[in-house]
């Protein structure tokens, strides 16, 4: 959400659980992973410390050829009162239908869609686009037009797409949100990618939840600046680095509006 918007909407502040086999885990680039709790535990704090949304990634489901862990998910959302986005392993429309009967409000998809653009196509004529996120793992790759290539498979595969060409077919396709994660940022803490995000911003008109990179309260209004609608973190606040108040006061004070906590 860029300063001046016509239509000024608070910024949401979502924290991910990236989850692997039923543990939230945390690492540097999508490796190199260490145990950060349970998920269902981490859930209910978030929920009681003013977060917005709540992102459930399951990041080795695609990679490891196998479905979401179902029963973490239920768990997890009946522990919240906030909306909740899942992903993790989603290949097809009964995946989409599967993870929204089992308590989350939007489904996530990043491989498959990558592999098989129409499934885009069909979750959102099936589910409403409001269901549907597709998340783009980017990396800098000066070879494509934009300068951001997609990764699939957690960041572990590149592909020959061009991240802002994807984000704009996608979005045609019935995206309702686009989580962008720069994989290069990921887990470093030092900032986000404020080119990518406002690249990618400045070409779609569904909003873009933020990811990779933030490691201070000051990240994130810095975020919105550039175009993000949301913005989103993981070990900053798995760790207590600071609160999620903490975030909204940052950005508030940076002249945007925020939920109160």
């Amino acid at each position: 959400m860029k300063e001046g918007s016509v239509v000024e909407v608070p910024v949401r502040v979502i924290p991910c659980l990236d989850v692997d086999r039923g543990r939230v885990v945390k690492g540097v680039n999508f490796v190199d992973l260490v145990d950060a709790g349970d998920p269902v535990e981490q859930a209910h704090v978030y929920n009681e410390e003013g977060a917005d949304e709540l992102v459930f990634l399951d990041i080795t489901a695609s990679s490891d050829g196998r479905e979401i862990i179902e029963e973490v998910v239920t768990q997890t959302a009946e522990s919240v009162f906030i909306p909740l986005t899942v992903g993790g392993g989603i290949r097809s429309v009964e995946d989409f239908r599967r993870i929204l009967l089992a308590g989350a409000d939007k489904v996530s998809v990043n491989t498959a869609a990558v592999q098989n653009p129409a499934l885009v196509d069909a979750a959102a004529k099936a589910c409403g686009n409001q269901c549907v996120v597709v998340a783009i793992d980017a990396r800098r790759d000066p070879a494509l037009p934009s300068g951001f290539g997609v990764t699939i498979h957690g960041g572990r595969t590149r592909t020959e797409r061009d991240a802002v060409e994807w984000a704009r077919e996608v979005e045609s396709r019935g995206a309702g949100e686009i989580l962008l994660t720069s994989m290069d940022a990921d887990g470093t803490c030092e900032g986000f990618d404020l080119e990518m995000i406002e690249a990618v911003s400045g070409t779609v008109s569904v909003p873009v939840i933020a990811s990779g990179g933030a490691g201070k309260p000051e990240d994130f209004p810095a975020a919105v600046r550039a175009g993000a609608a949301a913005v989103l973190a993981a070990s900053v606040f798995h760790f207590r680095k600071f609160s999620i108040r903490e975030v909204k006061e940052a950005i508030r004070s940076a002249g945007f509006e925020v939920r109160p906590v």
